[in-house]
């Protein structure tokens, strides 16, 4: 008998176990020390035929909406009980800061509380169309919602669309990471003690290349949402186009901070910690470029490289600066396009490889100069806690550098000149910009990108109405 800890699937309100079981391993040890069932064809059309009766019963669209905002909060409340213990599952299987992971419960919750306010406030218009007719619009559910989480923050990424689904009325099946699925299953938890609807929510983990497509590719699917890379965004959408499935993407990015004359460094400072060494650098919107004017850079580089250096790395639950990337191949994955970086001719100031003489996946924090601004360092996405850091001259030669990049996610300008910071960020490309801060912002801020960082918002209120479909009746009124 398996000694690991076992973790099952959620289907229309019960635990399901499977025939076979998917392992899960420590990054900080490269161990295995749990695994989860590996849900089926059968269990994902389970999932989706649950969720299809929950919004045919109108259990949770035809109720007041007070009773969702009842429901909403009910979860939240059920999180934060909930936290202390998710977090050590999710530090454990994820390799992240054991405070990080209580954050992301806590965001988690968060998400629940900012969208039960407004689950009752889902209001259409009037539109006057003369004295023959009444004319109104509602915002109707859109049914099954299929959400596809990413492994770098899942019960957060997860909480961020199952909020607003909820919300808004919809019934939703949710595929996780199979490399970090096992701190979702507490959102479950907590969704089944707040009294939930069966078959409201459902969560399956399986292969991406299975169980993923076929829930896009699913007859019952009204919506997807869909976190991740590019390569399987486009697959997907090439799927959802088949039945012109709605879509929200967010799909990664290449995002640049401008450091102009008159920054403070310090701030700039602080931020790179955060920006691209919190989490180990996977994060879509990491700060991964930073662009200086050539008056500050020798400055920003010798303080970027005294922050690296001086980083602690160590297993999450010892709350270090740097923790391990999330598995075996995102680890040889960044340390490769590191190696092509020093071929091609960059400058590695710090790091550019692994940790040597440790067993988990853990990469140093790695400094980057003299990058080619057409090679794959300077443009593609490494998700990972490597830096390149660049000179301009120019405030248009900055945005040009910034904007050159298929992506659109985030941007940044550090200036204490707040007329050029503003009229910086203004010319950026991007669904958000930060000034004097990265990752300024919060649950209440939409999220989203442009370019190959996909389309829709996350976040805010204006993402509740990713979750929501318009419906206009028009009535005729007989005359007197």
């Amino acid at each position: 008998m398996s000694t690991l800890d076992r973790y099952d699937n959620y289907i229309d309100g019960t635990w399901v176990g499977a025939e076979s079981y998917l392992a899960v391993d420590d990054p900080a040890t490269g161990e295995v020390y749990a695994e989860i069932a590996e849900a089926g064809i059968g269990d994902a059309d389970a999932a989706m035929a649950a969720a299809r009766r929950c919004v045919a019963s109108g259990a949770l669209s035809a109720v007041r909406p007070a009773q969702r905002v009842t429901w909403l909060l009910a979860i939240a409340e059920e999180i934060r009980a909930l936290t202390d213990e998710a977090a050590r599952v999710l530090c454990r299987e994820n390799g992240k800061a054991l405070s990080i992971a209580r954050g992301e419960f806590e965001e988690a919750a968060r998400y629940f509380e900012y969208y039960a306010g407004m689950a009752d406030k889902i209001e259409g218009t009037s539109i006057p169309l003369g004295d023959d007719y009444i004319d109104f619009t509602s915002y109707e559910p859109m049914g099954v919602s299929v959400q596809i989480v990413p492994w770098n923050f899942p019960p957060s990424i997860c909480a961020r669309s199952l909020a607003p689904a909820l919300a808004a009325g919809n019934a939703v099946v949710i595929k996780s990471p199979e490399i970090s699925p096992l701190a979702m299953t507490f959102l479950m938890t907590a969704c089944e003690r707040a009294g939930l609807p069966r078959g409201a929510v459902n969560l399956l983990c399986g292969k991406g290349s299975v169980i993923g497509a076929h829930l896009v590719r699913h007859v019952e699917a009204n919506q997807i949402v869909f976190t991740g890379s590019v390569p399987t965004g486009q697959r997907i959408l090439r799927d959802a186009a088949e039945r012109a499935t709605p879509s929200v993407m967010e799909l990664g990015g290449k995002s640049a901070a401008i450091i102009h004359a008159d920054a403070d460094i310090e701030q700039v400072v602080d931020s790179v910690r955060n920006g691209i060494f919190f989490n180990a650098g996977q994060v879509c919107s990491a700060l991964s470029r930073l662009l200086v004017h050539r008056s500050r850079f020798d400055e920003v580089v010798e303080r970027a490289r005294a922050l690296s250096e001086g980083l602690s790395i160590g297993p999450g639950v010892d709350e270090p600066d740097l923790t391990p990337l999330v598995s075996r191949a995102q680890l040889e994955q960044v340390e490769a396009m590191c190696r092509r970086a020093i071929e091609a001719g960059a400058t590695c100031l710090s790091g550019g490889e692994r940790v040597a003489g440790v067993n988990g996946y853990f990469m140093q924090p790695t400094l980057f100069t003299d990058v080619a601004v057409d090679s794959e360092l300077f443009q593609e996405e490494v998700f990972g806690p490597v830096l390149v850091i660049h000179p301009f001259d120019s405030e248009d030669e900055a945005v040009e550098l910034a904007n050159g990049t298929a992506f659109g996610l985030v941007a940044g300008v550090f200036d204490d000149n707040l007329n050029r910071a503003l009229r910086t960020a203004r010319r950026l490309r991007g669904g958000q910009v930060f000034i004097n801060e990265w990752f300024a912002g919060g649950v209440e801020t939409p999220f989203g990108g442009v370019g190959l960082s996909g389309f829709g918002r996350e976040k805010g209120q204006e993402a509740l109405y990713s979750y929501v479909q318009t419906r206009n009746i028009a009535v005729r009124i007989k005359g007197a």
